[in-house]
């Protein structure tokens, strides 16, 4: 077989390619200053070599220590007539120094020598300005270490100090004494490292919590199927705009008469202890597991409000129970003492009962009014006319286009403060009100909308819009909203894990096995039935695994928040770092290698237990 020939155009080509590439390194050379003149530069590798030793030698131990001081004269600046200046008799009973000679002129050198020192120590020598004792100069390498005698001697050069009058040549030599101790920055370091592994596990605590409902909505094989008529759409939007404030209204109710009830702790007691079995009472006449023949209007208005009822009455034991924990929290505090966090988080407890239970009824509220106005809406588009689904099409989604555009609008005055209500208000409902009614009138009357795909689109756009956004700057954000502090931390890691793991699980979902969710769907199962028997069991090993992974990384990343006030370990490695403490720094960075690297080991374990 011959081979074929070779090419001249395919050759200048490659040619003309590896030029390119050359081209595109070499201006990235430029672009990026490498310069490798400056590592060989005497000043660079001095200051690296300073600081790697300082890093070498972490600050975790100390000891007590007891010293020597011995300080000599010397002259800078002999007399013009030759003449050594007389220098005090040494004693020799104890440490001291002699300096050799005891005049010379600035930039010369002398030699040092000291005796009676303790053996096998180390300690800095300093010249000692006769007019500004308070500020020694440092003279090259002037510490130094005695040797088996306590003896020592090096030359030093005399610095541009000239004066008559005598100045000083010290010597401060050091040694440990009794049991070693750990340092305060150790124990500071201690104390920021935990705070910075429980950061770490509250963020992807919250953050997985909230993640998992959000990624089947972000799941596009599970939404591509969800299909809506356009009256059943528009309701259901109205339903949730219309429920979600109905809710908050009755909830600011029900706080008023929690507060009152709360007021009688005999009474708070005996709500809190009653209301599950009042609720399950009637949860179990409103939901009966099976009838014999199908329930009149009456009774199914009947079961209605008694579920409505059983909300409202859940909420207010909600709301008793966060008043009786703050005050058992509170009554309990002083006994515990080195326990009393347990009391303090309680009263957290509580307190996130109190703020999150609005948001929940508004929830709730939101998405059952939805839910029924939605049915509606489908029931009376599949039931109708042809001119009579037109006729509520239009209505209907005029009336939802003028709620969301006037949403909007209102959204746009609270942050612009325009201050005109016929631009941020009156407008937006009659552009939104004439969309929507331009809309239905384009569509056909019992056309159904993919509704599932635009909820997808949504939720994804969402969660890349976060994504996208550093943990840091969120941290920024989150300190100024709650102060500096492991609380920032917190938040602004677990809504970072809320978007990344709601992507990583929602790509799981995707990938699932089809063949369950068509066998679980040819059963007549409904959706959350699917969710829960078709997708579900697919999804908890590599759920397991993405949540262990991301803890390891808020571990890490929960290091770096705290350089911008979002608490940790951070904020005392940045703090080091700038006063040039490396010596303090390098615990800090010692500290974090062995958390990282026990994370990583306890999630490999844990990953494949149960993975």
């Amino acid at each position: 077989m011959k081979k074929p020939k070779p090419s001249a155009w395919k050759s200048a080509g490659t040619g003309l390619a590896i030029l390119l590439v050359l081209v595109v390194y070499a201006y990235g050379f430029e672009i990026t200053k490498i310069d490798l003149e400056e590592l060989r530069s005497e000043q660079r590798q001095l200051s690296i070599t300073r600081v790697l030793r300082a890093l070498a030698r972490p600050e975790i131990v100390d000891y007590e220590r007891e010293e020597q001081t011995v300080v000599a004269p010397v002259y800078v600046g002999c007399p013009a007539d030759g003449t050594m200046p007389q220098v005090p008799v040494v004693e020799t009973s104890g440490p001291y120094l002699s300096v050799i000679p005891t005049c010379a002129e600035s930039g010369e050198l002398v030699e040092v020598e000291g005796f009676g020192f303790f053996p096998r120590s180390t300690g800095p020598v300093r010249f000692v300005p006769g007019n500004d004792p308070a500020n020694p100069v440092q003279l090259g390498r002037d510490t130094i270490t005695t040797d088996a005698d306590g003896n020592f001697r090096l030359q030093l050069e005399l610095p541009d100090r000239p004066s008559d009058e005598s100045q000083y040549i010290r010597a401060t030599i050091r040694r440990n004494v009794g049991s070693p101790r750990f340092t305060q920055n150790a124990r500071n370091t201690w104390d920021k490292i935990v705070e910075t592994v429980f950061l770490a596990l509250l963020a992807t605590t919250i953050g997985t919590a909230l993640a998992i409902p959000i990624s089947f909505l972000a799941a596009r094989n599970l939404m591509k199927s969800v299909r809506s008529p356009l009256a059943g759409v528009a309701l259901s939007i109205l339903g949730w705009v219309a429920g979600m404030g109905l809710g908050v209204l009755v909830i600011g109710q029900i706080a008023g008469l929690s507060k009152l009830l709360a007021a009688t702790p005999l009474v708070n007691v005996a709500g809190v202890a009653l209301s599950p079995a009042v609720l399950w009472l009637l949860a179990r006449w409103a939901m009966p597991a099976e009838e014999t023949k199908a329930p009149s209007r009456a009774m199914r208005l009947a079961r209605a409000v008694s579920l409505l009822l059983a909300a409202a009455l859940g909420f207010l034991a909600l709301l008793q129970l966060a008043e009786l924990t703050a005050t058992a929290s509170l009554a309990i505090l002083p006994a515990l003492g080195s326990f009393g966090f347990l009391a303090s988080f309680l009263f957290q407890v509580s307190d996130i009962l109190r703020v999150s239970t609005p948001l929940v009824a508004a929830l709730v509220s939101g998405g059952v009014l939805g839910s029924m106005l939605g049915g509606i809406g489908q029931l009376a588009t599949e039931r109708g006319s042809n001119a009579a689904a037109k006729v509520i099409n239009v209505v209907t989604t005029a009336a939802a286009g003028a709620a969301l555009l006037g949403i909007l609008g209102w959204v746009i005055e609270a942050l612009y403060q325009i201050g005109r209500p016929g631009l941020t208000l009156w407008w937006p409902l009659g552009i939104g009100a004439a969309l929507g009614a331009g809309l239905a009138a384009a569509l056909p009357a019992k056309a159904t909308l993919p509704v599932g795909l635009v909820i997808y689109t949504i939720t994804r756009t969402i969660l890349n819009s976060l994504r996208s956004v550093e943990a840091l700057l969120m941290a920024v954000v989150f300190a100024i909203a709650v102060g500096i502090g492991p609380f920032a931390g917190v938040m602004a890691l677990g809504l970072h894990t809320i978007v990344s793991l709601a992507k990583l699980y929602s790509e799981q979902v995707e990938s699932i096995l089809p063949g369950p969710l068509e066998a679980v769907n040819a059963t007549g199962a409904d959706r959350l039935q699917t969710i829960m028997y078709a997708v579900v069991p697919q999804i908890v090993p590599p759920y397991i695994s993405y949540t262990m992974y991301r803890w390891d990384i808020n571990v890490r990343m929960s290091t770096i928040i705290g350089m911008v006030g979002g608490g940790g370990i951070g904020f005392l490695l940045l703090q080091n770092l700038n006063l040039l403490q490396y010596r303090a720094a390098s615990t800090q960075m010692i500290a974090i290698a062995v958390v990282v690297s026990a994370m990583d080991y306890l999630s490999s374990v844990m990953r494949e237990k149960y993975v």
